[in-house]
């Protein structure tokens, strides 16, 4: 039995995919619950159309998040810490952190896609941060973190 899945469903296949399952399986599970549409051939015809409309949007989301990505990359971030005598920093930085001075450079990144080494950093000097802009746009972010002058 063919069907077009409504949302991502495991072990099956994605959104908008056309896969086929075993009849019980789409007629009793899938399709009551909203989860896939029957394989017709108007509905095809309908997801073929929404994958077109799909594909261009999608494209210019990925342009914006080059943009944004080479931006990014030019960029030199310090972030001023208090620290200790011996260097260590007073709590730490983490994403967030990273996220708010990205914003301050007027940057806007969501902070579950920053990931800074470890968790988090307790000590000064030179970090690089992976920054996941789109699933197929991914950026590597230069920052410092240097004592904050009294």
């Amino acid at each position: 039995m063919d069907i077009i899945l409504k949302e991502n469903v495991a072990n099956v296949g994605f959104k908008d995919e056309l896969v086929s399952v075993k009849p019980g399986y789409g007629r009793n599970f899938l399709i009551p619950t909203g989860k896939a549409v029957l394989a017709t051939e108007s509905a095809k015809k309908v997801l073929a159309e929404n994958l077109k409309q799909k594909a261009f949007k999608e494209k210019s989301v990925i342009e914006d998040a080059e943009k944004i990505a080479k931006k990014i990359t030019k960029l030199e971030l310090q972030i001023s810490v208090k620290v200790g005598p011996d260097g260590k920093l007073f709590g730490s930085i983490s994403n967030t952190d990273v996220a708010k001075s990205l914003l301050s450079k007027k940057i806007v990144v969501e902070k579950e896609n920053i990931s800074i080494p470890g968790k988090s950093i307790k000590r000064i000097g030179k970090y690089q941060a992976s920054i996941r802009l789109h699933r197929e746009v991914t950026t590597q972010l230069n920052f410092e973190l240097l004592p904050e002058k009294k």
